[in-house]
């Protein structure tokens, strides 16, 4: 992966079974100048700092607490990032039923924030992580995600115009061993 060659990733999500995943994906077969890890939660931060990726080993590694709901600390995170792999959000389809707002909280709102974030520190490229049950939403999870996925199609060419910050989408079904999925 000559293109990531010198270059700093982000992945928000980072400490989730995706991020992991991606993370040791990119670490092992490109050489990323740096990569930053972004999540809210602090214990698996640790987790992920002892057990997998050490500073010590991994000196390109940066471990940054926030979450996407918080746009100035996303455009504190984004500064000098050249690819940002968009993997938060929430996604146990029982939650998000029961907590609908906290659900539009992070996989709507977010998403803009993110968007927003990325246009004004200059990043490159951004990927978002969607669902299968965007497709046809038949539960708040699978709606949000739907709504998701239109505002970073949409910021390719009506909000984004004029910036060079380009947003793609990838959808998957449950992924075997992640957590929630079947």
């Amino acid at each position: 992966m000559f293109w990531l060659k010198n270059k700093t990733v982000l992945i928000t999500g980072g400490t989730g079974s995706f991020g992991k995943k991606c993370a040791r994906f990119l670490l092992e077969n490109s050489e990323v100048k740096r990569l930053i890890i972004f999540s809210r939660d602090e214990q698996k931060h640790v987790d992920m700092r002892r057990n997998l990726f050490p500073t010590d080993k991994y000196p390109q590694i940066r471990y940054f607490i926030g979450d996407v709901r918080d746009e100035a600390r996303l455009r504190r995170a984004f500064k000098g990032v050249d690819f940002v792999i968009h993997a938060a959000a929430l996604k146990h389809v029982p939650i998000a039923e029961y907590n609908p707002i906290e659900c539009i909280k992070t996989n709507i709102n977010g998403a803009m924030n993110l968007i927003d974030a990325c246009i004004d520190q200059n990043v490159k490229r951004v990927v978002s992580l969607s669902t299968d049950k965007a497709s046809s939403p038949i539960n708040l999870y699978g709606a949000t995600k739907f709504a998701s996925d239109k505002l970073f199609v949409a910021s390719n060419s009506s909000y984004a115009s004029g910036h060079e910050t380009k947003f793609s989408v990838v959808r998957y079904g449950n992924v075997m061993g992640s957590r929630g999925s079947v």
